[in-house]
């Protein structure tokens, strides 16, 4: 082992001034001296004392990654440009903040870069974000070992295996498993177990299979856990790096390698994991107990007095733990750190205000990371009942198209939530008046989808039916690259698929409601795709649904653009300021839509999955409409 390792640290400089010369092989059992062993660390990831590889820390939102410092050479072009076959073992062990809580997970990966650049934490493991998910540019494959589950991605359960082909949507997956000695049957292997977990990655390009193994012990199983059949010839290129990447959400843990083979053309050396460094055991901290025995006379004469003075300040401090509360998964912050955060929720820090109260730019000190706090008025009718309803809906939802909840304080009567922060607004700053930037129609139709996209999620793809019941341009928030995200889920109702929506108060804003909600006051799906018609007729025509300073005509925006349709002149309504540099039959198909999700019938409006094929172009629109008031 030694001699492999001076043999290594002989050829790296001539591997970093020619890629001619490459290692094929290479084994650690654990990583102390990380510089002159060939591994470089990225992100949060460091080498402890011990030599073990900690990928991520108990950071929230943060990503971390090793990569084997030299390019490995794949295949070679000169023999038809297969994919050679590879082998790689190593022990891994998670270890999570709080016991079975944490996230998000670690994998084996094989990309072109070992910067990762751009690569989001959370869901998307360090490897990706929300733009190059699914491109097959991409040129990664991975082997995902994670602990949440993420519908977005169609996790099967919040502890598989997965193979990702550049994505993050798993080719192929297993609940995390192994086969112990001498027993045919799989037995259920929790990642976040405590323990350290050995796996092997084998991959046999003659018979384009890959297979991944798991065990407790040194010994590696004769069986796999989850077999894929897959050339990976078009996937990975000559020259590409193996490493690990993990990463952290709101709840984090501490992900860990502890010893590392791989080889190509051959097995992996076996790790013997007697010999790897340990996974840490819980924190011990002995300074409360030191400090504690030192002081305790002092405590023991003080503590009447001390006792009484803590009863008068909780009578008057008083916070209670109502059951809403304890129901509730978000990260709480303090009261303090959200108002040095917004420079004391000072008016130069105002991002915009409503019904419900005002939102402030923020800067959270621990990690210099930008945030929207928004504070719930005192006055607000339903305020609490709204801020708990926000809590409990869009703190579990996962979606690249709808705004982040990263946390929420409550003090005596200050309801606080915390966002991700939109650098660019809501949308309605751009169609309305006079914006100071005018979007293009291909901006304009990207948001629209975007917006459909995070509907459908929220109607369908998540596990309850969540109606946002308030759609409007006000409520969909542009991030950096001027993707649409829907936000404000204070008015926002759950339902079991299938379930009979009850009656409730009618809210939301005019020119969105659906006419059936004041004769029912039953929220519903339908009523949300209602809201998404006014929405998709106001992006196109740059007006609100409802203009007081328009002709009579003109006053409602469905009649008017149902008028033009039936004058065969619907392209007048399409914003003017566009200078008809737009595509006619997208804005033909965006306002024909419109204007069937505007039809005052329930069942004549379009499912927003029927929506979203539409405007995907999968299914051509009818050419003949009904009015939508018939």
């Amino acid at each position: 082992m030694a001699k492999k390792i001076r043999l290594t640290l002989f050829l790296v400089p001539f591997i970093l001034l020619s890629r001619t010369i490459f290692s094929e092989e290479f084994a650690y059992n654990g990583f102390n001296g990380v510089e002159a062993s060939g591994v470089s660390v990225n992100g949060v990831a460091e080498i402890e004392k011990n030599g073990a590889l900690r990928l991520t820390n108990e950071t929230s939102r943060v990503v971390g990654h090793a990569y084997y410092n030299s390019a490995i050479k794949f295949k070679n072009p000169k023999s038809g440009n297969k994919v050679s076959s590879f082998s790689t073992c190593f022990a891994f062990g998670i270890v999570p903040e709080y016991s079975k809580l944490g996230g998000h997970g670690l994998a084996f990966t094989i990309s072109r870069t070992k910067e990762m650049k751009g690569a989001l934490p959370s869901q998307y493991l360090g490897l990706l974000n929300s733009r190059d998910v699914g491109n097959f540019s991409n040129h990664l494959f991975a082997v995902e070992f994670d602990t949440v589950q993420d519908f977005e991605f169609g996790d099967i359960s919040d502890n598989h295996v997965g193979i990702d082909i550049n994505d993050l949507e798993s080719n192929a997956s297993v609940n995390a498993s192994y086969y112990s000695e001498g027993n045919n049957s799989k037995e259920n292997l929790v990642l976040q177990c405590g323990k350290t977990i050995l796996a092997w990655i084998d991959y046999d390009s003659i018979k384009n299979i890959l297979n991944v193994t798991l065990s407790l012990n040194s010994r590696k199983p004769s069986s796999s856990i989850l077999s894929f059949n897959v050339d990976l010839s078009p996937i990975l290129e000559e020259y590409m790096y193996v490493g690990f990447s993990a990463s952290t959400d709101l709840l984090a843990s501490s992900h860990y390698i502890f010893g590392w083979s791989f080889k190509m053309n051959g097995e992996a050396q076996s790790l013997d994991l007697d010999s790897l460094p340990s996974l840490p055991g819980p924190k011990k901290d002995q300074t409360i107990l030191i400090v504690a025995t030192i002081l305790s006379a002092v405590i023991f004469l003080a503590f009447g007095l001390l006792l009484a003075l803590y009863v008068i300040w909780k009578i008057k401090n008083i916070d209670v733990i109502e059951p809403w509360k304890l129901e509730i998964g978000s990260h709480r912050f303090s009261y303090k750190e959200l108002k040095k955060a917004t420079k004391g929720f000072r008016d130069k820090e105002l991002l915009g205000f409503g019904g419900f109260g005002r939102v402030y730019k923020g800067t959270l000190l621990k990690t210099n990371t930008d945030v929207a706090v928004k504070r719930i008025n005192h006055e607000a009718k339903q305020g609490l009942q709204e801020f708990v309803s926000e809590i409990a809906t869009i703190g579990t939802l996962r979606h690249r198209n709808l705004v982040q909840l990263i946390g929420w304080c409550r003090r005596k009567d200050d309801l606080l939530l915390v966002y991700d922060f939109m650098p660019n607004g809501s949308l309605d700053k751009y169609i309305y008046d006079e914006p100071r930037v005018i979007l293009t129609w291909n901006q304009r139709f990207k948001i629209i989808k975007d917006v459909a996209s995070g509907l459908l999620y929220l109607h369908e793809e998540w596990e309850q039916t969540v109606i946002h019941r308030d759609i409007k341009a006000g409520n969909v928030l542009l991030d950096s690259e001027m993707n649409g995200r829907l936000g404000d889920f204070g008015l926002a109702k759950l339902y079991e698929h299938g379930a009979n929506p009850s009656t409730t108060r009618v809210v939301g804003t005019l020119g969105y409601l659906a006419p059936e909600l004041t004769k029912t006051g039953k929220p519903t799906t339908s009523s949300d795709v209602f809201a998404f018609g006014a929405l998709l007729l106001e992006v196109a025509c740059g007006r609100r649904p409802i203009e007081a300073k328009a002709l009579p005509e003109e006053l409602i925006i469905v009649d008017w653009v149902w008028d033009k349709w039936k004058e065969r002149a619907i392209l007048e309504v399409v914003d003017p300021r566009l200078n008809g540099e737009y595509d006619e039959m997208e804005a033909v198909m965006v306002l024909k839509l419109g204007l069937m999700c505007s039809n005052n019938t329930p069942s004549k409006r379009p499912s927003m999955r029927l929506a979203v094929r539409y405007l995907e172009g999968k299914v051509a629109l009818l050419e003949t409409l009904a009015a939508p008031d018939e």
